[in-house]
């Protein structure tokens, strides 16, 4: 009798225990016994601590002589309790015949997951047998950048040698994992990021920069092989196709290597190039030398680094060492309809005209071949012309995939400087070369092109060429003349647009080649059309278009 109540006493005591625990968490105080806090892993959280909510609707009943143990809600609480706090060893003793891996699996889970947080939420058991039982939970996870991750699962129990136990699966973990699955982090691939504008916009369709954003991916300077845009959790079961449960996605995906091209430009370029079969643009910042546009239809990145003879547009480094050597705008020259060197060959101008007595301003307007060649031959030697030429980035190696600009060999003779001080003979120079002559008038100083990849070092750019004032200042006269009253007047071009006319023999013997070359503001261009005639006829309305369109 006193066995008996002694025995009473205490299953009382012991409901009234686990009742008074119970009722304390679900209380929602502000109390710390009402928190579990723990860490997966064994490491602190950053988001804060972790937190097991329990919520039984009944206190547990005293188990009668020869019953099992406990409830299956002790046995629950005690299950997720040591979850949250990821005592894993704890959680291995209240499951009935658990995997030799039961503590890898847990930790491979929060590895994948990445939970900055964990809380559990239980639900009520239910008994499905006598010696059976199940507990719904929901896991509520705080992922990095992507907020709550809640889902269902269940917990089953089963009664194991007069003791509830846990009949764990990885289902335990997440519902969808079946036995030998997993939960995988993946990084989704954004593909290959193809080089940007400057303003991190994609290229403008057809735009002819195609082969020069290739050839910046293939020196490394762009990413080939994608980058991670967001993540991923999947489960992976044996035989089954992945399945995504929970994903993240910046709301803005990262750009390609920013180059220093303009959209509206580089857009301007292409657009005036359509029906233009064998043509490019090149624009550049005269302040900087950065590229702003390559428009390409030649092929092979031929506007950087396929060189032609410049024809006319030579005349303006001509022009420069002129004035280097005492000659200004206003000095009166001669513009006859040929011009024989002495014991050498006729030099004739186009079309044979004879403008008579002009000024260098305008015979550089009209393009004097003559002029050109009696001064050279007359003021300069080949040195000094090849000494200008350098000056102007002529030989000098660029960086970046920029080749070199232009090429001479020194005139050995009189007649080789002549046909050298009007852009043929040896002379040849790329598009890109030519505009940065262009550029380098507007600004009064030679500067290499930047490379095109907008972050790439520029330490290793050869070193800048400062023209003297007065060179400069005349030069931009004379260009401006050109426009106004000379082979480019009359054509459509906006205001302000100084530039430099060319038609060029073609060695092979070929149709001439048409150049124009110039600067509007800050931006120097140079429009080539291989075999497209003359420099008025076929250069300047692709100019005018290209420019009336910015």
């Amino acid at each position: 009798m006193r066995n008996r109540a002694l025995l009473a006493l205490v299953t009382v005591a012991t409901a009234i225990f686990v009742f008074g625990v119970v009722g304390l968490i679900v209380s929602g105080r502000e109390d710390p016994a009402a928190d579990f806090s723990a860490v997966p892993r064994g490491t602190s959280a950053p988001g804060g601590p972790q937190t097991l909510q329990l919520r039984p609707e009944t206190p547990p009943q005293p188990s009668p002589a020869g019953s099992p143990e406990g409830s299956p809600d002790e046995t629950a609480a005690a299950y997720f309790q040591a979850w949250v706090k990821g005592d894993y060893d704890a959680m291995r003793e209240l499951v009935d015949d658990p995997p030799s891996d039961f503590a890898d699996q847990h930790r491979e889970f929060e590895d994948a997951a990445m939970s900055r947080s964990l809380r559990i939420v239980v639900g009520t058991a239910v008994r499905s047998g006598t010696d059976t039982a199940e507990v719904p939970f929901t896991e509520e996870r705080d992922e990095q950048e992507a907020g709550t991750w809640r889902f269902d699962s269940t917990l089953h129990l089963a009664v194991r040698d007069l003791t509830w136990k846990v009949i764990w699966t990885p289902a335990v973990l997440h519902p969808d994992i079946q036995p030998g699955g997993s939960l995988v982090r993946t990084a989704p691939d954004a593909g290959p990021l193809w080089p940007v504008t400057r303003e991190g916009r994609e290229f403008p369709q057809n735009s002819g920069a195609e082969a020069y954003l290739e050839n910046l991916m293939n020196q490394g300077v762009a990413p080939t092989g994608g980058v991670a845009v967001g993540w991923a959790l999947q489960v992976q079961n044996p035989g089954l196709p992945a399945k995504t449960v929970l994903s993240y996605k910046p709301a803005e995906r990262p750009v390609g290597v920013r180059t220093t091209i303009d959209y509206e430009v580089q857009a301007a370029a292409a657009r005036a190039l359509d029906g233009v079969q064998r043509a490019a643009i090149v624009a550049v910042r005269p302040s900087t030398g950065e590229i702003l546009a390559v428009a390409d239809r030649l092929g092979e990145r031929a506007a950087f680094e396929r060189k032609y003879a410049p024809g006319s547009t030579f005349k303006t480094i001509t022009a420069a060492a002129l004035l280097n050597n005492g000659l200004s705008p206003d000095s009166v020259v001669e513009c006859p309809a040929t011009y024989q060197i002495p014991f050498h060959r006729l030099i004739p101008n186009y079309h044979n005209e004879d403008h008579g007595t002009v000024t260098l301003r305008q015979a550089f307007a009209l393009s004097c071949n003559t002029t050109f060649a009696r001064l050279t031959i007359e003021r300069l030697s080949g040195d000094a012309l090849v000494g200008q030429a350098k000056a102007f980035g002529f030989g000098v190696q660029g960086e970046g995939g920029t080749g070199t600009c232009g090429s001479l060999r020194r005139p050995d003779n009189p007649d080789a400087l002549a046909e050298d001080s009007f852009g043929q003979g040896t002379v040849e120079a790329t598009p890109l070369c030519m505009a940065l002559v262009a550029a380098a008038v507007e600004s009064g100083e030679w500067r290499p092109a930047r490379p095109l990849a907008d972050g790439a070092p520029q330490e290793d750019l050869p070193q800048s060429v400062p023209l003297p004032a007065a060179v400069a200042e005349g030069l931009r006269s004379m260009m401006s003349a050109v426009t106004v009253d000379g082979t480019a007047a009359g054509s459509q071009l906006p205001q302000g647009v100084a530039g430099k006319t060319g038609t060029a023999e073609d060695w092979q013997g070929g149709q001439d080649h048409a150049w124009f070359i110039g600067y509007q503001g800050d931006l120097a261009f140079a429009v080539f059309v291989e075999h497209g005639g003359t420099g008025r006829g076929a250069a300047v309305p692709i100019a005018a278009r290209f420019l009336r369109s910015l």
